[in-house]
């Protein structure tokens, strides 16, 4: 049997440029606007596709970049995702979405399967980290990029945020209120965040000026459901906060929808923050009070420590740090517009 599928050499002379061009303008690399567009009308005359598999062969090169995550329906990481995009596609590359589990061991399991050859690099967020994790991403066959917590000194590139930080400007906010039963509803302690979240709770209690009651409660995850659950058993205490600091906008909105439950007003009765500041957190009723942790800027971050990765696997680790901002709405404060925790105090 012969083939009628249309080939480059095909497309080339149909655009009347080199074979050289032609390629480039197909994959968008080295090419004008109007190269690109000359090249794919030829393209779409002849009927002409590229042949992904074998040019990866040739190449020894996917154009994909796979992006990592342990839930892959948290808002939070779809912002990061497109900040990822945001960077990568002008290069050429595709961002492949993948679900590390829960657990370390899950994660190394994802990053050992880079042996397969399906991806270029691999940004990754892990839940939880153990020195085995560690071991497989320096053993990685292709560059890793770790969003979550600061790697440089392991040999690792990454890019952090001082959620901590983050925090702690929400639980000074809810006190600045006049607010004095300040509750904290974290995550599991054992993963990345729930452990620098709460330390930045403590030490935030800890000042000396500090002179609020607080409690904590830990919920089983970072979801709207665990939220709820927890939230219910932090309200139910004999001296009930007046205010409760979530870990992330997840949990803060599982808070409101507990308090709703007890016929509880937001903010009167029970002033509510998040952490992520999701477009979720912003458009939920009432608008979250969130620390933003630099979700777009994160992955654009993270996708440009990739590239320079891929141009050069040799470079040293690199880190590089996010700052927050802490964004006052109606879940603090009555019909507010946005504000900055500055414009808010």
């Amino acid at each position: 049997m012969t083939s009628t599928r249309a080939t480059l050499i095909q497309v080339a002379e149909r655009a009347g440029v080199s074979l050289a061009s032609t390629s480039r303008a197909l994959h968008g690399t080295g090419a004008s606007k109007a190269m690109v567009e000359r090249v794919r009308a030829a393209a779409a005359e002849l009927g002409y596709s590229a042949d992904a598999i074998g040019r990866s062969l040739r190449l020894k090169k996917t154009s994909q970049i796979a992006f990592a995550v342990a839930d892959i329906g948290n808002p939070v990481y779809v912002e990061i995702m497109r900040g990822i995009h945001e960077v990568l596609a002008p290069h050429g590359y595709r961002v492949v979405v993948m679900s590390t589990g829960d657990t370390a061991a899950s994660t190394a399991e994802l990053l050992h399967s880079l042996h397969g050859g399906f991806a270029d690099g691999m940004i990754v967020i892990p839940l939880r980290t153990d020195d085995e994790l560690i071991e497989q991403i320096g053993r990685a066959p292709v560059p890793v990029v770790v969003i979550g917590r600061a790697m440089s000194d392991r040999g690792i590139s990454s890019v952090s945020t001082d959620s901590a930080a983050g925090i702690g400007a929400a639980v000074q906010h809810v006190v600045s209120l006049g607010r004095r039963r300040i509750g904290f509803l974290n995550g599991p302690l054992d993963t990345t965040p729930g452990s620098s979240r709460q330390r930045g709770f403590d030490e935030a209690v800890s000042a000396k000026d500090f002179a609020a009651q607080t409690d904590v409660e830990v919920a089983a995850d970072f979801t709207v459901a665990a939220g709820i659950e927890a939230a219910r058993k932090l309200l139910d205490r004999p001296h009930r906060p007046d205010a409760i600091v979530a870990a992330n906008d997840l949990l803060a909105i599982g808070a409101i929808r507990a308090a709703r439950e007890l016929g509880l007003s937001i903010p009167h009765d029970v002033a509510v923050t998040g952490m992520d500041d999701t477009e979720l957190g912003q458009v939920f009723l009432p608008r979250l009070t969130s620390v933003s942790l630099g979700s777009a800027e994160r992955g654009r971050a993270a996708a440009r420590l990739m590239l320079g990765l891929t141009d050069d696997a040799e470079a040293p680790a690199r880190q590089i740090s996010v700052g927050t901002e802490l964004f006052v709405r109606e879940s603090t404060r009555d019909s507010t517009p946005d504000q900055t925790a500055e414009d808010a105090e």
